[in-house]
Order: structure tokens, then sequence, then C-alpha cells
């Protein structure tokens, strides 16, 4: 058996009641629930009961979606499944951070908050939208961007690239795919993310951390590989911040990413929080690879069930191997 990933969920994926089942039940989730209702009250009843309007406001998308995310992880490694690397979608870098040591699950959860709030106002500032564009050809896709002044921002996997911008060159630009006969999927989000219009939230997200002494960033225990770069985050705290800051305004990485871990070692991806996105795009990027999600008790017993008879297996072969 290979390496393992754990991946995030990003903005788009929520939805009401989402984790209810493992706060129900796992003790670690339910107590890290608590700790964040502390920090933001309100927030375990939007996870729990909030209507679909509610969560998709990035206000409370963010801080409840971090918990949706994290709740899978915390479910996971209670049951003695770690990840060797980590990854997460837009904001569930954030959690991933968390996961992989790099901040602390509490400062994380403070920093998604101030995060969300950022991207609040200004994608209130701009309005805007994003688009699932399915089956177009990336260069072309890029030029058409180009000349319809929106941009390409999340290059999820094979075929399937996210276009994001003002909402009125975005209605231009939905005609154009109309007109081609483009498949596109409209995303539950309220903003223009990972463009230059996030440019502001992402230079507040950077004063926000290096002007708050419960941001303490380190090294991370294992690798995090980041959305900008498709590489594992450097070691250096002040290269870390930059690159999570500048994360909010770039694109996503996300097919490279894939395929980077698979090249690495990784064989088996996790998806930890609401919905299966991620898996999905696993799918699409890396053939042959085992992918699980986590959001209930049923798909935690399922991982625990499938990944202890894989490793007994790999145990029985190794030793064959050694007394062969």
């Amino acid at each position: 058996m290979g390496k393992i990933a754990f991946l995030f969920s990003g903005q788009g994926s929520q939805y009401p009641g989402m984790a209810k089942d493992l706060y129900e039940n796992i003790q670690e989730v339910h107590d890290f629930f608590g700790v964040a209702e502390a920090i933001r009250p309100g927030t375990i009843i939007q996870v729990l009961r909030g209507t679909e309007e509610d969560l998709k406001k990035t206000e409370n998308t963010q801080p409840c979606l971090f918990l949706a995310d994290i709740a899978g992880s915390l479910a996971l490694e209670s049951a003695g499944i770690h990840p060797d690397v980590v990854a997460g979608f837009s904001l569930g870098e954030v959690v991933g951070m968390a996961v992989s040591g790099g901040l602390s699950s509490v400062s994380a959860f403070k920093l998604v908050c101030k995060r969300a709030q950022f991207m609040q106002k200004a994608s209130e500032e701009v309005k805007g939208s994003m688009v699932a564009v399915i089956g177009m050809d990336r260069d072309e896709l890029v030029e058409m961007c180009e000349k319809s002044k929106v941009y390409p921002v999340n290059f999820n996997c094979p075929g399937q690239i996210v276009v994001s911008g003002e909402e009125k060159n975005m209605d231009k630009f939905k005609k154009k795919l109309e007109k081609n006969k483009v498949r596109f999927v409209e995303l539950s989000v309220s903003g223009s993310f990972h463009t230059p219009y996030m440019q502001e939230a992402s230079e507040l997200l950077r004063d926000e951390i290096k002007n708050d002494s419960i941001y303490k960033f380190k090294a991370t225990d294992k690798p995090l590989y980041a959305n900008k770069t498709a590489r594992p985050y450097p070691n250096k705290p002040d290269d870390m911040i930059d690159l999570l800051s500048d994360q909010v305004s770039n694109s996503v990485k996300w097919e490279d990413t894939l395929l980077n871990m698979s090249r690495s070692g990784v064989d088996t991806f996790i998806e930890c929080g609401p919905g299966r996105t991620l898996s999905g795009f696993v799918k699409r990027t890396v053939p042959g690879a085992k992918i699980y999600n986590i959001c209930d008790m049923a798909s935690l017993e399922k991982i625990k069930s499938e990944l202890s008879e894989k490793t007994l297996d790999v145990e029985e072969k190794d030793k064959e191997q050694i007394y062969a």
C-alpha cells in the first residue's frame, strides 16, 4: 500500500446538516466544535441547521465548512488512520495547514473566520460569479476568457476548469458558451474568488497574520501541497504566510497537485468534508487510485474496514517475502 492523502473540500460543497453524524458520534469532533463555538458563537447551529441561503454567504460558508472538513480528519485519526500528505481546495488549504501541523487547529479556525470576512467584503465590492466549464480544450478556454475579460481560476481535473469574473462579464461569457454548445455548471458561491478582485482580501489576510501573535506558523509535520504552486509548502514561516495569503487571489492548480501527489507515491485519497467533488477530480486525474470520502459514520466504517484489510494484505505479502 502506498501513501495516504487527506483532501479537504472547498467552498461550494457545503449543505445543511453536514457533519451532523460525526458531531454526534465522535468525541473529538464534538469537542472541537465546542471550541469553535466559543470563538464564533452560532457556528454549530449554522453547520447543523443552517439554510442553503445562510451557508452560501462567504462569511458563514468558510467557518462552517472548516468544521465539516476537519471533522472528517478528526474522525479518521481517532480511528488510527493518518495522512502521509495533505492538500485542501481553496478554503480547504487552511484546514490542511492545521492537519499538517503548520498551524494549530484553533488558530486556523480563527484565521478562516477572518479570511471569510475579508473575502465577503471583496465580493460585495465587485459582484461576481463562478462556473465550471466542462469538456472544453484548455487553450481555447483560456483564450476565450481573455477576450471575455474573465479568469480561468481553478484547474480542477482534465476537462474541467472553473472560470470567474464580474457578473456582467460572466453573463456575456456564459452566452458564448451556450452559443458554442459548451456545458457549464454554476457554482454555489457568492463572489469572484481566486481572481485579481480578491487582491485586497489577500493583503488584509497577510496583514492579519503578520500583526497578530496568535498565528504561530511552523514547518509542517507532513507535506502540505499549495494551491498556488501544486508543490509542498516551504518550511520558513514568512514564506508560508505569503503563500497562504496569495492563494486567495491566485488560481488553484488542483489537477497538477493530484498528479504531483501521485508521483510522490500517493495511491489512496480520502476526501474529508461534504460531498464527493474532490473524489471526482481524483478519479479523472489519477486512474487506478483508491478513493474514499468521509462525511458520516457509515463512510468512516467503510474506510476503516477496507484500509485495515489492505494493510493486512500488505503485511502478509511482506511476511512471504521475508520467509520465502
